[in-house]
């Protein structure tokens, strides 16, 4: 590390983090321990089995799971209910100066929906332009788009943009000829070749939108702050208007602003990068985040698909501080419309976050940047292991059934017959504990957003609030079987050494058929019946219990076309239901972007424009010598010696050798 570039962390910072982690974890642990032994109470009273002990170590994983979202909205709840926290960034350094560095503002994009893009960029652009500080702002396109139509179209919405906003010098387009590296490799094309002209770049993504003041605010933490190597905005998902879309819209707007402030509660300056709507620190991140090729072949080896969890990693590594800034204005973003696409875009995740188990062994990670890409797995792992438990709780349950209460056990010598045992009120506590530790959060948010008048108005009114809540649990106990199995089956898919496939992300409101569903859904249907067939022949009490994961299940065909639809959402929206303040109260961005988008520049992805003219295509090809800026180099290089290889590589080198 470069001890000119950053400067040690005060004391005080650390004696807080310590006594903050301590209490979290603390809590944290405490509850699922305490969980599991009414479970252990429960399953003990009539004698423990090989599969109750084994769904045991699963249920303590699965509810520490549970106990660490719990405690983070606990966290979040208590600083938004007393409106600051004074140790979080935005507190402790709040900007006064003038703007010092300059920065670079970079969209990478992948055969995206051109008129979309286009629409963005004006938005962000514009807003900047509002700024006296303008100036220190330049905006970079990073194109990776393979189709040649796609390429031509971002080529002219490039110079429409540049001539619009007489933005030459200001405004840049560059294609990349092979997307080598995929996302990290275009972000590392720009910082190699330009990042020497900036002291920050803020990372974009194709559908990311953020306002000029936020843009600005980042750069000023930035330059307030030299330990700041990463400072992630909160994005916040808007714009889409399917049912499915709405839903998650409605949630995240809810509660992510609590959980990214209970985050950033005990998270302090080891935060983590989510890959856009973050500003990096150039010169550290070129120095210390090149992504190293990971030993063995992909899925698990290769090129690390995954890249910001492991870039924030190697930022704290080299004593920089990574900080999330919990607003809730200013920085947006799109999500998938449909449960298909979402979890095609998780299948990409998936094996991205589980390559992150090889990077644990890598020397000189700080402990919570490897807790970090461990929960990464475990976003995914938990849906297994949720499956697992079930599977076992199944399995005990019918075998009961078959074999009924053994009164002589193997090896019972007593004169009196093993009565059954029930644990009523550890039954009743265990489910109270449970309920509590799920739905705790979501009630927690909609305290918050009922006691804010204009968080209350923007949703709707008190009484929309908790009928939008119901509606959104309802729905998402119906989705989340489905999503468990997609979870998976890519787990497993994984494990077994079938690499993702990489497709370009599919955006806007995208309704889903009967075939399509049928073809992603019908192994899951038969599950369902199967499952249930069993549970209602065997052990018919427990079909209550398993219900709402069987109807899931069955269900999944209809759900998913239903939830993938425009006019439910739309309905729900002009009886104000899922309602958020973006659209009781649109930002003058997210308004623009919908007037862009309604009269777009564009016509469609591949719509050339003018390039149809042969004059015209002449003089974009003599301009698009003239699009970059002159080349300020800042090299990227993995910091390979560092790695420490995990038994398994070590293991196939051995091989190899012999």
């Amino acid at each position: 590390m470069d001890t000119a570039l950053v400067s040690p962390r005060t004391d005080w910072l650390r004696r807080l983090a310590r006594r903050r982690r301590t209490v979290f974890f603390g809590l944290s642990v405490l509850t699922a321990a305490a969980a599991t032994t009414m479970m252990w109470d429960i399953l003990a009273a009539n004698g423990l089995n090989n599969l109750d002990r084994a769904g045991l170590v699963v249920f303590f994983v699965l509810f520490l799971w549970i106990a660490v979202s719990f405690w983070t909205a606990v966290a979040g709840f208590v600083v938004r209910w007393r409106g600051e926290d004074t140790a979080q960034i935005h507190e402790r350094w709040r900007a006064v100066a003038p703007l010092r560095g300059r920065t670079a503002v970079i969209m990478p994009i992948y055969n995206e929906d051109t008129a979309r893009v286009a629409a963005g960029l004006e938005v962000v652009w514009s807003s900047l332009e509002r700024l006296p500080e303008q100036a220190a702002f330049d905006l970079f396109i990073l194109s990776d788009t393979r189709k040649h139509d796609i390429g031509a179209a971002e080529e002219v919405a490039w110079r429409e943009l540049v001539t619009r906003h007489n933005a030459r010098g200001r405004i840049f387009y560059r294609r990349r000829p092979e997307n080598t590296a995929r996302k990290a490799g275009n972000i590392a094309d720009f910082i190699t070749n330009w990042g020497g002209a900036y002291d920050y770049a803020i990372v974009l993504d194709a559908d990311s939108v953020m306002s000029g003041e936020t843009l600005l605010e980042m750069a000023q933490l930035m330059d307030a702050n030299p330990r700041a190597g990463i400072i992630q905005a909160l994005p916040l998902p808007t714009g889409r208007d399917t049912l499915f879309a709405r839903l998650i819209q409605f949630a995240a707007r809810l509660s992510s602003p609590m959980l990214a402030s209970g985050l950033a509660y005990w998270q302090l300056g080891d935060s983590n990068y989510w890959g856009h709507n973050a500003i990096l620190r150039l010169k550290a991140f070129a120095a210390f985040c090149a992504l190293p090729h990971l030993p063995g072949a992909a899925p698990l080896g290769g090129e690390i698909l995954s890249h910001d969890f492991v870039e924030a990693a190697f930022m704290r590594r080299a004593g920089y501080e990574v900080w999330l800034l919990p607003t809730d204005r200013g920085s947006w973003e799109e999500i998938p419309s449909n449960v298909i696409d979402y979890a095609a875009r998780d299948k990409r995740w998936a094996q991205g976050n589980i390559q992150h188990l090889g990077l644990l062994p890598m020397r000189g990670l700080y402990w919570l940047s490897r807790v970090h890409l461990i929960t990464g797995v475990l976003s995914y792992l938990t849906s297994p292991l949720w499956l697992i438990m079930l599977a076992l709780s199944s399995t005990v349950v019918i075998l009961q059934a078959l074999h009924g209460h053994q009164y002589f056990p193997p090896g019972h010598h007593g004169l009196f017959p093993n009565w059954p045992h029930y644990r009523d009120g550890e039954i009743a506590a265990l489910l109270s504990l449970t309920a509590v530790a799920l739905f705790g959060p979501k009630v927690l948010a909609a305290l918050l957003a009922i006691r804010d008048p204009r968080l209350r108005r923007g949703f709707g009114g008190a009484s929309r609030i908790g009928l939008s809540l119901l509606l959104e649990q309802i729905f998402s106990i119906l989705l989340a079987p489905a999503m468990m199995l997609f979870h998976t089956a890519f787990v497993l898919s994984t494990l077994a050494g079938k690499p993702v496939s990489w497709h370009a992300q599919e955006r806007g409101d995208r309704g889903i058929g009967l075939t399509e569903a049928l073809r992603r859904h019908a192994g899951h249907v038969l599950i369902g019946l199967i499952w249930g067939a069993f549970i209602l022949e065997f052990a018919p009490r427990y079909t209550g219990w398993l219900l709402p994961v069987l109807a899931g299940m069955v269900l999944s065909v209809p759900l998913t076309m239903f939830t993938s639809r425009v006019a439910p959402g739309q309905w729900l929206r002009r009886h104000r239901l899922l309602l958020t303040p973006e659209e009781s109260d649109p930002p003058a961005e997210l308004a623009s972007l919908q007037q862009h988008l309604a009269h777009p520049v564009l016509a469609g992805p591949g719509a050339p424009g003018p390039l149809t003219d042969a004059a015209a295509a002449h003089e974009l090809l003599r301009d698009l010598e003239r699009r970059v800026p002159p080349r300020a180099p800042l090299p990227m290089k993995p910091s390979a010696p560092r790695y420490l290889f995990s038994l398994r590589a070590a293991l196939t080198r051995r091989k190899h050798l012999l």
